[in-house]
């Protein structure tokens, strides 16, 4: 379904539904927003919102967080 949509074009009805039916499983299964933006070529503000939308817990952004210091 991804795949078929057309960059820039608009999503509606069922087609969204199916379309973040399926980005909440890929997401929910590990992959990142910027990964799904990229494989489907739309933005990743796009995909941010479907997810929203659905309901999805976004994860944190990740990377190295500082600890605390022992002294």
């Amino acid at each position: 379904m991804a795949e078929t949509l057309r960059k820039g074009t608009r999503v509606t009805g069922p087609d969204r539904s199916k379309l973040a039916t399926d980005l909440k499983k890929r997401y929910d299964g590990g992959e990142s927003i910027r990964a799904l933006a990229s494989a489907t070529g739309r933005s990743y503000g796009f995909i941010h919102r479907l997810l929203t939308e659905t309901g999805v817990t976004l994860r944190g952004r990740g990377g190295a967080t500082r600890g605390k210091v022992i002294a």
